[in-house]
């Protein structure tokens, strides 16, 4: 059973079919099935940062998920399985999270684990995971390169996320200098060794980087370090509620006005969090930004009302990526006309997707979608152009 969550059990589902008619959030109940693959329901562990910094997502990536799953549901499941969907905390110490993936597998018996949560918790499940025997699919942004076999990842990456937003600040702005922060786990590292090619690719300069334990919340050394290199801009890889107690201290220590920030993982969530007066010359891309406009993301976004309201926690770029995992699924499913590992994986690695952020493509492990960048304006984002 999930546990250590900031939110009620009710709000864990084991069948969301009736959610969105009913409004009724039931308890999970674990009996009545039999092994693995010989019922008629299919069960999908939700491993999802509930707790510990980027905790911040885990109601609004909860809340899609549930959407998504309640979806999917009065459609008549997948190739006719109803899902039962449970969320495990993938918060908190590593080992915790491997104890919780090896009960959601072996005793709860999941047939999917369907991740968004951070790289770290990624690369110490993997394994585990696929040695399993069950598909992982990956939904956050992420620093690129995953071919662990069995597992889908459909994050942005540098690549398209990065790479072209720096040259646009690099042409707009005319920044040269920069300094690189980040969290220090897997993907500010292996995102800045991208990020630091494409600077050099401008012409640019790195005029300082360092890596920030998970959990800081005194930046006043490093904003130090900051002003004393003079940068042009700061490109923030700090995770979740880290990003934003910086965030706040960099506007506090008057540096909003004179230095831009550009930052990887970032959404409306962390926008609120800072507060609309600290968020001047931060900018930000990603594959989903609510004020994109288009017909798919403002239908997703008015489903989302309609099934929780208009106090539901607000979905940005990370929440809403756990929707898209879902949207991945069904269509390698009903591509593949099984859920059997191999064909499904082999769909998945190979197709084009619909959901709230367009067609998203799907190649050897990958995926390619609309990407934007956007400038913060007060708590929302003001998309700038299509990148």
């Amino acid at each position: 059973m999930a546990r250590n969550l900031p939110f009620p059990p009710s709000l864990l589902f084991r069948n969301l079919a009736s959610a969105a008619s009913d409004r009724l959030l039931a308890p999970m109940d674990r009996g009545g099935f039999g092994p693995r693959g010989a019922r008629n329901r299919l069960r999908i562990g939700g491993f999802v940062c509930c707790s510990g910094s980027p905790g911040m997502w885990g109601p609004a990536a909860t809340s899609t998920a549930q959407l998504a799953v309640a979806e999917i549901n009065r459609r008549g499941g997948i190739l006719g399985r109803e899902i039962e969907f449970s969320v495990y905390d993938a918060g908190g110490p590593i080992d915790e999270v491997i104890d919780r993936a090896e009960q959601a597998i072996a005793s709860d018996e999941v047939d999917l684990i369907m991740g968004m949560h951070t790289s770290a918790v990624r690369v110490a499940l993997r394994n585990l995971i696929t040695r399993s025997k069950i598909p992982y699919i990956y939904t956050p942004v992420y620093e690129g390169g995953e071919r662990t076999p069995g597992v889908i990842a459909i994050g942005e990456t540098p690549r398209w996320q990065n790479r072209p937003s720096i040259h646009w600040l690099a042409e707009a702005k005319r920044a040269r200098r920069w300094y690189l922060i980040g969290s220090d786990y897997v993907w500010p590292w292996q995102s800045h060794r991208a990020v630091k090619r494409y600077i050099k690719e401008t012409g640019g300069l790195v005029v300082g980087e360092e890596f920030v334990p998970v959990g800081e919340d005194d930046h006043e050394a490093h904003l130090e370090r900051i002003r004393a290199a003079k940068p042009d801009v700061v490109l923030i890889s700090l995770i979740g509620t880290d990003g934003v107690t910086f965030n706040r201290a960099f506007a506090d220590a008057g540096l909003a006005a004179t230095t831009l920030r550009f930052a990887g993982c970032f959404d409306e969530t962390a926008l609120l969090g800072i507060g609309a007066d600290k968020t001047e010359n931060l900018f930000c891309a990603s594959g989903y930004f609510p004020s994109v406009g288009s017909q798919a993301g403002d239908d997703f976004r008015d489903r989302y009302r309609a099934m929780f309201g208009p106090f539901a926690p607000p979905v940005g770029s990370c929440g809403e990526s756990a929707y898209e995992g879902f949207c991945l699924l069904e269509a390698a499913a009903n591509r593949a006309g099984t859920l059997d590992m191999r064909p499904l994986l082999a769909a998945a690695d190979n197709l084009v997707y619909r959901g709230p952020r367009g067609p998203v493509t799907v190649r050897n492990g990958h995926a390619r979608m609309p990407m934007y960048l956007a400038e913060a304006d007060g708590l929302d984002f003001r998309v700038i152009k299509a990148i």
